[in-house]
Protein backbone atom coordinates (compact mmCIF):
# COMPACT_ATOMS: atom_id res chain seq x y z
CA UNK A 1 0.00 0.00 0.00
CA UNK A 2 1.51 3.32 -1.11
CA UNK A 3 0.99 6.26 1.24
CA UNK A 4 -1.38 8.90 -0.16
CA UNK A 5 1.04 11.71 0.75
CA UNK A 6 3.83 10.26 -1.45
CA UNK A 7 4.88 12.77 -4.15
CA UNK A 8 4.80 11.57 -7.76
CA UNK A 9 5.39 12.85 -11.27
CA UNK A 10 2.27 12.19 -13.32
CA UNK A 11 2.63 14.04 -16.62
CA UNK A 12 5.40 15.17 -18.95
CA UNK A 13 5.37 17.22 -22.13
CA UNK A 14 8.05 18.20 -24.65
CA UNK A 15 7.81 20.51 -27.64
CA UNK A 16 10.36 21.20 -30.38
CA UNK A 17 9.33 23.38 -33.33
CA UNK A 18 11.29 24.56 -36.32
CA UNK A 19 10.76 26.18 -39.72
CA UNK A 20 7.54 27.98 -38.78
CA UNK A 21 6.23 30.77 -41.04
CA UNK A 22 7.68 34.15 -40.08
CA UNK A 23 4.21 35.57 -39.50
CA UNK A 24 3.27 32.73 -37.11
CA UNK A 25 6.35 32.09 -34.99
CA UNK A 26 5.85 30.44 -31.61
CA UNK A 27 6.74 32.52 -28.57
CA UNK A 28 8.18 31.03 -25.37
CA UNK A 29 4.68 31.30 -23.86
CA UNK A 30 3.17 29.42 -26.81
CA UNK A 31 5.75 26.66 -26.32
CA UNK A 32 5.13 26.40 -22.57
CA UNK A 33 1.36 26.22 -23.05
CA UNK A 34 1.79 23.49 -25.66
CA UNK A 35 4.14 21.50 -23.41
CA UNK A 36 1.76 21.90 -20.46
CA UNK A 37 -1.19 20.62 -22.49
CA UNK A 38 0.92 17.65 -23.54
CA UNK A 39 1.75 16.99 -19.88
CA UNK A 40 -1.94 17.03 -18.95
CA UNK A 41 -2.75 14.66 -21.81
CA UNK A 42 0.16 12.45 -20.77
CA UNK A 43 -1.22 12.28 -17.23
CA UNK A 44 -4.66 11.39 -18.56
CA UNK A 45 -6.35 14.37 -16.92
CA UNK A 46 -8.72 16.80 -18.58
CA UNK A 47 -7.16 20.09 -19.52
CA UNK A 48 -9.63 22.04 -17.43
CA UNK A 49 -8.09 20.32 -14.41
CA UNK A 50 -5.10 22.63 -14.82
CA UNK A 51 -7.23 25.43 -13.36
CA UNK A 52 -6.84 23.71 -9.98
CA UNK A 53 -3.04 24.02 -9.93
CA UNK A 54 -1.80 25.54 -6.69
CA UNK A 55 1.74 26.34 -7.94
CA UNK A 56 3.05 27.33 -11.37
CA UNK A 57 6.83 27.61 -11.55
CA UNK A 58 8.72 28.75 -14.66
CA UNK A 59 12.42 28.18 -15.25
CA UNK A 60 13.84 31.51 -16.35
CA UNK A 61 14.49 31.96 -20.04
CA UNK A 62 17.92 33.25 -21.04
CA UNK A 63 16.12 36.26 -22.46
CA UNK A 64 13.07 36.42 -20.21
CA UNK A 65 10.61 37.82 -22.75
CA UNK A 66 7.74 38.77 -20.43
CA UNK A 67 7.50 40.80 -17.28
CA UNK A 68 5.93 37.93 -15.34
CA UNK A 69 5.91 34.68 -17.30
CA UNK A 70 4.75 32.45 -14.38
CA UNK A 71 1.66 34.60 -13.71
CA UNK A 72 0.99 34.87 -17.45
CA UNK A 73 1.18 31.09 -17.87
CA UNK A 74 -1.08 30.55 -14.86
CA UNK A 75 -3.61 33.02 -16.30
CA UNK A 76 -3.62 31.23 -19.66
CA UNK A 77 -4.35 27.95 -17.87
CA UNK A 78 -7.09 29.43 -15.70
CA UNK A 79 -5.03 28.71 -12.57
CA UNK A 80 -5.86 32.07 -11.05
CA UNK A 81 -5.35 30.91 -7.45
CA UNK A 82 -1.96 29.32 -8.04
CA UNK A 83 1.26 30.65 -6.56
CA UNK A 84 3.47 31.83 -9.44
CA UNK A 85 7.25 31.67 -9.21
CA UNK A 86 10.27 32.24 -11.47
CA UNK A 87 13.70 30.68 -10.91
CA UNK A 88 16.91 32.65 -11.31
CA UNK A 89 19.40 31.53 -13.98
CA UNK A 90 20.83 28.06 -13.46
CA UNK A 91 20.64 24.79 -15.36
CA UNK A 92 20.17 22.88 -12.11
CA UNK A 93 16.71 24.44 -11.71
CA UNK A 94 14.45 21.75 -13.27
CA UNK A 95 15.68 18.88 -11.09
CA UNK A 96 16.06 21.19 -8.09
CA UNK A 97 12.40 22.19 -8.53
CA UNK A 98 11.30 18.57 -8.71
CA UNK A 99 13.21 17.88 -5.47
CA UNK A 100 11.82 20.93 -3.72
CA UNK A 101 8.19 20.50 -4.71
CA UNK A 102 8.23 16.77 -3.99
CA UNK A 103 9.00 17.81 -0.42
CA UNK A 104 6.25 20.45 -0.48
CA UNK A 105 3.73 17.86 -1.69
CA UNK A 106 4.81 15.25 0.86
CA UNK A 107 4.40 17.80 3.65
CA UNK A 108 0.91 18.74 2.45
CA UNK A 109 1.91 22.32 1.62
CA UNK A 110 1.26 21.80 -2.12
CA UNK A 111 -1.23 19.61 -3.91
CA UNK A 112 -0.88 20.02 -7.70
CA UNK A 113 2.20 21.66 -9.25
CA UNK A 114 3.28 22.64 -12.77
CA UNK A 115 6.95 23.11 -13.67
CA UNK A 116 7.66 24.55 -17.12
CA UNK A 117 10.24 26.37 -19.19
CA UNK A 118 11.02 27.30 -22.77
CA UNK A 119 13.33 29.09 -25.17
CA UNK A 120 12.48 30.42 -28.62
CA UNK A 121 15.90 31.80 -29.47
CA UNK A 122 15.87 30.37 -32.99
CA UNK A 123 12.60 32.17 -33.71
CA UNK A 124 14.03 35.35 -32.18
CA UNK A 125 17.09 35.02 -34.40
CA UNK A 126 14.93 34.56 -37.49
CA UNK A 127 12.88 37.64 -36.64
CA UNK A 128 15.98 39.77 -36.16
CA UNK A 129 17.46 38.45 -39.40
CA UNK A 130 14.26 39.45 -41.22
CA UNK A 131 14.61 43.04 -39.99
CA UNK A 132 12.10 42.78 -37.17
CA UNK A 133 12.54 41.95 -33.51
CA UNK A 134 10.65 39.87 -30.96
CA UNK A 135 7.83 41.64 -29.17
CA UNK A 136 6.61 38.90 -26.87
CA UNK A 137 5.61 40.92 -23.83
CA UNK A 138 2.21 40.24 -22.28
CA UNK A 139 0.27 42.28 -19.71
CA UNK A 140 1.44 41.95 -16.11
CA UNK A 141 0.90 44.23 -13.15
CA UNK A 142 4.24 43.40 -11.49
CA UNK A 143 7.53 41.59 -11.92
CA UNK A 144 7.80 37.88 -11.26
CA UNK A 145 8.73 36.65 -7.78
CA UNK A 146 11.98 34.67 -7.63
CA UNK A 147 11.66 31.34 -5.86
CA UNK A 148 15.16 31.71 -4.39
CA UNK A 149 17.61 34.63 -4.35
CA UNK A 150 19.71 35.35 -7.40
CA UNK A 151 23.47 35.56 -6.94
CA UNK A 152 26.16 36.79 -9.35
CA UNK A 153 28.29 33.94 -10.68
CA UNK A 154 31.46 35.99 -11.22
CA UNK A 155 33.39 38.79 -9.58
CA UNK A 156 34.24 42.01 -11.42
CA UNK A 157 37.87 40.87 -11.51
CA UNK A 158 36.96 37.54 -13.08
CA UNK A 159 34.74 39.21 -15.65
CA UNK A 160 37.45 41.71 -16.61
CA UNK A 161 39.74 38.82 -17.51
CA UNK A 162 37.13 36.83 -19.49
CA UNK A 163 36.05 34.38 -16.78
CA UNK A 164 32.32 34.78 -17.23
CA UNK A 165 31.24 33.01 -20.43
CA UNK A 166 30.38 29.32 -20.18
CA UNK A 167 32.42 28.61 -23.32
CA UNK A 168 35.66 29.85 -21.77
CA UNK A 169 35.06 28.58 -18.24
CA UNK A 170 34.29 25.00 -19.25
CA UNK A 171 37.31 25.04 -21.55
CA UNK A 172 39.44 26.03 -18.53
CA UNK A 173 38.01 23.02 -16.72
CA UNK A 174 38.66 20.81 -19.75
CA UNK A 175 42.37 21.61 -20.00
CA UNK A 176 42.82 20.98 -16.29
CA UNK A 177 40.93 17.69 -16.61
CA UNK A 178 43.01 16.58 -19.61
CA UNK A 179 46.27 17.29 -17.79
CA UNK A 180 45.07 15.49 -14.65
CA UNK A 181 44.07 12.47 -16.76
CA UNK A 182 47.56 12.38 -18.28
CA UNK A 183 46.29 12.66 -21.85
CA UNK A 184 48.17 14.19 -24.73
CA UNK A 185 46.43 16.99 -26.62
CA UNK A 186 45.60 14.97 -29.75
CA UNK A 187 44.66 11.93 -27.64
CA UNK A 188 42.23 13.93 -25.54
CA UNK A 189 40.72 15.71 -28.52
CA UNK A 190 39.64 12.36 -29.93
CA UNK A 191 38.49 11.15 -26.51
CA UNK A 192 36.10 14.12 -26.37
CA UNK A 193 34.96 13.30 -29.90
CA UNK A 194 34.23 9.68 -28.97
CA UNK A 195 32.38 10.75 -25.83
CA UNK A 196 30.05 13.06 -27.73
CA UNK A 197 29.67 10.77 -30.75
CA UNK A 198 27.68 8.50 -28.44
CA UNK A 199 25.48 11.45 -27.53
CA UNK A 200 24.74 12.16 -31.20
CA UNK A 201 23.66 8.53 -31.66
CA UNK A 202 21.03 9.03 -28.94
CA UNK A 203 19.93 12.37 -30.42
CA UNK A 204 19.52 10.73 -33.83
CA UNK A 205 16.81 8.49 -32.35
CA UNK A 206 15.01 11.24 -30.44
CA UNK A 207 11.80 12.80 -31.81
CA UNK A 208 12.59 15.99 -29.86
CA UNK A 209 16.25 16.56 -30.82
CA UNK A 210 17.20 19.76 -32.60
CA UNK A 211 20.01 17.94 -34.44
CA UNK A 212 18.85 14.31 -34.89
CA UNK A 213 22.08 13.39 -36.70
CA UNK A 214 24.77 10.87 -35.77
CA UNK A 215 28.31 12.22 -36.06
CA UNK A 216 31.64 10.44 -35.86
CA UNK A 217 34.28 11.25 -33.28
CA UNK A 218 36.43 12.71 -36.05
CA UNK A 219 33.65 15.06 -37.21
CA UNK A 220 33.15 16.35 -33.69
CA UNK A 221 36.81 16.65 -32.70
CA UNK A 222 38.32 18.04 -35.90
CA UNK A 223 38.13 21.81 -36.48
CA UNK A 224 37.09 22.99 -39.93
CA UNK A 225 35.00 25.59 -41.79
CA UNK A 226 31.74 24.34 -40.25
CA UNK A 227 33.25 23.32 -36.95
CA UNK A 228 35.54 26.12 -35.80
CA UNK A 229 37.18 26.32 -32.43
CA UNK A 230 35.11 28.40 -30.00
CA UNK A 231 37.26 28.21 -26.85
CA UNK A 232 40.13 25.78 -27.28
CA UNK A 233 39.98 22.77 -27.15
CA UNK A 234 36.23 22.96 -27.88
CA UNK A 235 34.97 22.91 -31.42
CA UNK A 236 31.52 24.22 -32.27
CA UNK A 237 30.10 20.66 -32.24
CA UNK A 238 31.14 20.33 -28.57
CA UNK A 239 29.17 23.38 -27.40
CA UNK A 240 25.68 23.47 -25.93
CA UNK A 241 23.14 24.56 -28.53
CA UNK A 242 20.67 27.15 -27.25
CA UNK A 243 19.56 28.60 -30.59
CA UNK A 244 16.47 26.39 -30.53
CA UNK A 245 12.70 26.52 -29.99
CA UNK A 246 12.01 24.00 -27.25
CA UNK A 247 9.91 23.59 -24.15
CA UNK A 248 9.20 21.00 -21.50
CA UNK A 249 6.69 20.76 -18.65
CA UNK A 250 6.14 18.47 -15.67
CA UNK A 251 3.04 17.88 -13.55
CA UNK A 252 3.56 16.71 -9.95
CA UNK A 253 1.08 15.75 -7.26
CA UNK A 254 0.55 13.21 -4.48
CA UNK A 255 -0.62 9.62 -4.77
CA UNK A 256 -3.88 10.53 -3.07
CA UNK A 257 -4.55 13.45 -5.41
CA UNK A 258 -3.60 11.34 -8.44
CA UNK A 259 -6.23 8.81 -7.42
CA UNK A 260 -8.80 11.58 -7.05
CA UNK A 261 -7.91 12.96 -10.49
CA UNK A 262 -8.10 9.50 -12.05
CA UNK A 263 -4.47 9.42 -13.19
CA UNK A 264 -3.71 5.87 -14.40
CA UNK A 265 -1.22 3.97 -12.23
CA UNK A 266 1.11 3.42 -15.17
CA UNK A 267 1.70 7.19 -15.36
CA UNK A 268 3.11 7.47 -11.83
CA UNK A 269 6.83 8.07 -11.41
CA UNK A 270 8.48 8.09 -7.98
CA UNK A 271 11.44 10.18 -6.85
CA UNK A 272 13.45 7.71 -4.78
CA UNK A 273 16.46 9.87 -4.05
CA UNK A 274 17.45 13.49 -4.54
CA UNK A 275 20.08 15.97 -3.46
CA UNK A 276 21.17 19.55 -4.12
CA UNK A 277 24.62 21.06 -3.59
CA UNK A 278 26.72 24.05 -4.62
CA UNK A 279 30.44 24.23 -5.28
CA UNK A 280 32.81 26.75 -3.73
CA UNK A 281 31.11 29.59 -5.53
CA UNK A 282 33.54 31.62 -7.62
CA UNK A 283 35.91 30.05 -10.11
CA UNK A 284 38.94 31.50 -8.34
CA UNK A 285 37.88 29.74 -5.10
CA UNK A 286 37.88 26.17 -6.43
CA UNK A 287 40.31 23.71 -4.91
CA UNK A 288 41.14 22.42 -8.38
CA UNK A 289 39.65 22.50 -11.87
CA UNK A 290 39.43 18.79 -12.63
CA UNK A 291 36.95 17.53 -10.04
CA UNK A 292 33.72 18.44 -8.27
CA UNK A 293 33.50 17.77 -4.53
CA UNK A 294 29.94 19.13 -4.53
CA UNK A 295 28.85 16.70 -7.22
CA UNK A 296 30.39 13.80 -5.31
CA UNK A 297 28.46 14.85 -2.23
CA UNK A 298 25.27 15.22 -4.28
CA UNK A 299 25.64 11.66 -5.57
CA UNK A 300 26.38 10.31 -2.09
CA UNK A 301 23.26 11.87 -0.58
CA UNK A 302 20.94 10.98 -3.48
CA UNK A 303 22.01 7.33 -3.45
CA UNK A 304 21.73 7.19 0.34
CA UNK A 305 18.19 8.56 0.27
CA UNK A 306 17.20 6.08 -2.44
CA UNK A 307 18.84 3.16 -0.65
CA UNK A 308 20.38 2.27 -4.00
CA UNK A 309 23.84 2.17 -5.55
CA UNK A 310 25.25 2.96 -8.94
CA UNK A 311 24.83 -0.65 -10.06
CA UNK A 312 21.06 -0.30 -9.53
CA UNK A 313 20.84 2.53 -12.07
CA UNK A 314 19.76 1.46 -15.55
CA UNK A 315 19.50 4.85 -17.29
CA UNK A 316 21.56 8.01 -16.84
CA UNK A 317 21.39 11.60 -18.04
CA UNK A 318 24.43 13.64 -17.01
CA UNK A 319 24.23 17.36 -17.69
CA UNK A 320 26.17 17.80 -20.90
CA UNK A 321 26.73 21.43 -21.87
CA UNK A 322 30.41 20.69 -22.64
CA UNK A 323 32.65 17.60 -22.44
CA UNK A 324 34.21 18.64 -19.12
CA UNK A 325 30.76 18.73 -17.49
CA UNK A 326 30.17 15.13 -18.53
CA UNK A 327 33.64 13.85 -17.64
CA UNK A 328 33.77 15.54 -14.23
CA UNK A 329 30.19 14.46 -13.56
CA UNK A 330 30.90 10.89 -14.62
CA UNK A 331 33.89 10.73 -12.25
CA UNK A 332 31.93 12.25 -9.37
CA UNK A 333 29.18 9.66 -9.80
CA UNK A 334 31.72 6.84 -9.89
CA UNK A 335 30.93 5.81 -13.49
CA UNK A 336 33.93 4.29 -15.26
CA UNK A 337 34.98 5.77 -18.59
CA UNK A 338 34.29 2.43 -20.29
CA UNK A 339 30.88 1.89 -18.64
CA UNK A 340 28.51 0.64 -21.38
CA UNK A 341 25.53 2.69 -20.17
CA UNK A 342 24.84 5.72 -22.38
CA UNK A 343 25.26 8.94 -20.39
CA UNK A 344 22.21 10.62 -21.88
CA UNK A 345 18.58 9.81 -22.65
CA UNK A 346 18.07 12.87 -24.88
CA UNK A 347 21.27 13.35 -26.86
CA UNK A 348 22.54 16.14 -24.62
CA UNK A 349 22.64 19.91 -24.88
CA UNK A 350 24.78 20.15 -28.06
CA UNK A 351 22.56 17.78 -30.09
CA UNK A 352 19.15 17.48 -28.45
CA UNK A 353 19.46 21.20 -27.81
CA UNK A 354 19.35 23.02 -24.53
CA UNK A 355 16.38 25.27 -23.82
CA UNK A 356 18.58 27.59 -21.79
CA UNK A 357 18.21 26.78 -18.11
CA UNK A 358 15.44 24.28 -18.85
CA UNK A 359 17.34 21.45 -20.55
CA UNK A 360 17.09 19.05 -17.61
CA UNK A 361 13.31 19.28 -17.70
CA UNK A 362 13.56 17.64 -21.12
CA UNK A 363 15.89 15.08 -19.55
CA UNK A 364 13.37 14.28 -16.79
CA UNK A 365 10.55 14.02 -19.35
CA UNK A 366 12.60 11.72 -21.58
CA UNK A 367 13.62 9.67 -18.56
CA UNK A 368 9.95 9.30 -17.60
CA UNK A 369 9.11 8.02 -21.08
CA UNK A 370 11.93 5.49 -20.97
CA UNK A 371 11.14 4.25 -17.46
CA UNK A 372 7.44 3.86 -18.18
CA UNK A 373 8.26 1.83 -21.28
CA UNK A 374 10.10 -0.77 -19.17
CA UNK A 375 8.68 -0.55 -15.63
CA UNK A 376 10.83 -1.34 -12.63
CA UNK A 377 14.05 0.22 -13.87
CA UNK A 378 15.80 3.17 -12.21
CA UNK A 379 17.03 6.35 -13.87
CA UNK A 380 19.41 9.06 -12.63
CA UNK A 381 19.20 12.68 -13.85
CA UNK A 382 21.85 15.22 -12.88
CA UNK A 383 21.54 18.94 -13.54
CA UNK A 384 24.20 21.63 -13.42
CA UNK A 385 24.09 25.41 -13.27
CA UNK A 386 26.81 28.00 -13.71
CA UNK A 387 30.29 26.56 -14.25
CA UNK A 388 29.87 23.20 -12.51
CA UNK A 389 28.65 25.44 -9.68
CA UNK A 390 25.09 24.42 -8.75
CA UNK A 391 23.98 20.80 -8.75
CA UNK A 392 20.80 18.76 -8.43
CA UNK A 393 20.13 15.05 -8.86
CA UNK A 394 17.09 12.82 -8.92
CA UNK A 395 16.71 9.03 -8.95
CA UNK A 396 13.42 8.11 -10.62
CA UNK A 397 11.47 4.88 -11.11
CA UNK A 398 8.00 3.49 -11.68
CA UNK A 399 8.79 1.28 -8.67
CA UNK A 400 7.08 2.69 -5.56
CA UNK A 401 9.13 4.12 -2.73
CA UNK A 402 8.94 2.43 0.68
CA UNK A 403 5.44 2.57 2.13
CA UNK A 404 6.46 2.21 5.80
CA UNK A 405 7.35 5.88 6.27
CA UNK A 406 6.52 9.32 4.94
CA UNK A 407 8.55 10.48 1.94
CA UNK A 408 11.11 12.93 3.22
CA UNK A 409 13.82 14.90 1.47
CA UNK A 410 17.07 15.41 3.34
CA UNK A 411 17.51 19.15 3.88
CA UNK A 412 20.48 20.29 1.73
CA UNK A 413 21.43 22.68 4.52
CA UNK A 414 22.36 19.63 6.61
CA UNK A 415 25.18 18.56 4.29
CA UNK A 416 26.15 21.69 2.30
CA UNK A 417 28.58 22.82 5.05
CA UNK A 418 30.82 19.92 4.03
CA UNK A 419 31.52 21.92 0.85
CA UNK A 420 31.33 25.41 2.29
CA UNK A 421 33.95 24.54 4.91
CA UNK A 422 36.53 23.31 2.40
CA UNK A 423 39.72 25.41 2.38
CA UNK A 424 39.96 27.98 -0.38
CA UNK A 425 43.32 28.75 -1.99
CA UNK A 426 44.90 32.13 -1.28
CA UNK A 427 44.13 34.59 -4.09
CA UNK A 428 45.35 37.98 -5.26
CA UNK A 429 43.98 40.41 -7.82
CA UNK A 430 47.36 42.12 -8.18
CA UNK A 431 49.93 39.37 -8.72
CA UNK A 432 53.57 40.08 -9.52
CA UNK A 433 56.64 37.95 -10.12
CA UNK A 434 57.15 34.34 -11.15
CA UNK A 435 54.32 31.86 -11.49
CA UNK A 436 53.04 28.73 -13.21
CA UNK A 437 49.90 28.07 -15.25
CA UNK A 438 47.24 26.02 -13.48
CA UNK A 439 44.89 25.95 -16.48
CA UNK A 440 44.22 28.05 -19.57
CA UNK A 441 42.19 28.40 -22.74
CA UNK A 442 42.50 30.29 -26.01
CA UNK A 443 39.38 32.04 -27.30
CA UNK A 444 38.57 32.09 -31.02
CA UNK A 445 36.54 34.54 -33.08
CA UNK A 446 33.91 33.68 -35.64
CA UNK A 447 36.55 34.13 -38.31
CA UNK A 448 38.39 31.11 -36.91
CA UNK A 449 41.35 33.13 -35.61
CA UNK A 450 42.56 33.27 -32.00
CA UNK A 451 41.20 36.30 -30.18
CA UNK A 452 42.62 36.08 -26.65
CA UNK A 453 43.61 33.77 -23.82
CA UNK A 454 42.44 33.29 -20.26
CA UNK A 455 44.91 31.95 -17.70
CA UNK A 456 44.57 30.80 -14.11
CA UNK A 457 47.88 30.33 -12.34
CA UNK A 458 49.75 30.21 -9.07
CA UNK A 459 52.58 32.34 -7.67
CA UNK A 460 54.70 29.24 -7.18
CA UNK A 461 54.10 25.67 -8.26
CA UNK A 462 50.83 25.12 -10.12
CA UNK A 463 50.00 22.07 -7.99
CA UNK A 464 50.85 23.63 -4.62
CA UNK A 465 47.53 24.20 -2.78
CA UNK A 466 49.19 26.81 -0.56
CA UNK A 467 50.50 28.91 -3.47
CA UNK A 468 48.58 32.10 -4.21
CA UNK A 469 46.29 31.86 -7.20
CA UNK A 470 45.88 34.59 -9.85
CA UNK A 471 43.87 35.25 -13.01
CA UNK A 472 45.46 36.73 -16.12
CA UNK A 473 45.36 37.09 -19.87
CA UNK A 474 48.09 36.52 -22.43
CA UNK A 475 49.51 39.25 -24.70
CA UNK A 476 47.37 39.83 -27.79
CA UNK A 477 49.79 38.23 -30.25
CA UNK A 478 48.01 35.95 -32.77
CA UNK A 479 51.07 33.73 -33.30
CA UNK A 480 51.60 33.39 -29.57
CA UNK A 481 47.93 32.59 -28.99
CA UNK A 482 47.94 29.93 -31.70
CA UNK A 483 51.07 28.37 -30.22
CA UNK A 484 49.25 28.09 -26.88
CA UNK A 485 46.97 25.46 -28.45
CA UNK A 486 49.85 23.24 -29.52
CA UNK A 487 51.29 22.08 -26.20
CA UNK A 488 50.32 21.40 -22.63
CA UNK A 489 50.88 24.62 -20.69
CA UNK A 490 49.78 23.33 -17.28
CA UNK A 491 52.86 23.91 -15.14
CA UNK A 492 54.45 26.28 -17.66
CA UNK A 493 56.47 28.99 -15.92
CA UNK A 494 56.38 32.69 -16.66
CA UNK A 495 56.10 36.20 -15.27
CA UNK A 496 52.92 37.92 -14.18
CA UNK A 497 52.24 41.63 -13.90
CA UNK A 498 49.69 44.33 -14.76
CA UNK A 499 49.17 45.70 -18.26
CA UNK A 500 48.37 49.29 -19.16
CA UNK A 501 44.60 48.60 -19.06
CA UNK A 502 44.73 47.18 -15.55
CA UNK A 503 44.37 43.54 -16.56
CA UNK A 504 46.97 41.02 -15.41
CA UNK A 505 49.26 39.70 -18.16
CA UNK A 506 51.14 36.42 -17.99
CA UNK A 507 54.12 35.85 -20.28
CA UNK A 508 55.32 32.27 -20.64
CA UNK A 509 59.08 31.97 -20.19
Amino acid sequence: MIRDDTPILIGVGQVTVRDEPLDALSTPMDLMIAATIQAADDAGVQRRTLASLDAVVVVKSFREPMRNSPATLARHLGATRAEAWLTPDGGQAPQALANRFAAEIAAGRKRFVLLAGAEAMDNARRLIKSGSKPDWKQPADRDADLLWPDRPMVTAHERAHGIWAATSNYALLENAYRHHAGHGIAEHQMAMGRLFAGFTDVAARSPHAWFPVSRTAEEIATPGPGNRFVAWPYTKFMNAMNQINQSAALLMTSVGEAKRLGVPRDRWLFLHGCADTTELWYMHERQNYHSSPAMRLMAERAFAMAGRGLNDIDLVDIYSCFPSAVQIGRDALGIAADDPRPLTVTGGLPYHGGAGNNYSMNAIASMADRLRATPGRFGLVTANGGYISKHAAGIWSTEPVSSDRQWQREDPASYQPRIDDLPRPPFTETPSGEGEIETWTVLFGRDGNPAGAVIIGRLGAHDDPTATRFIANAPDDPDLLLSMTERDLVGAAGRIGQGTDGRNLFRVS
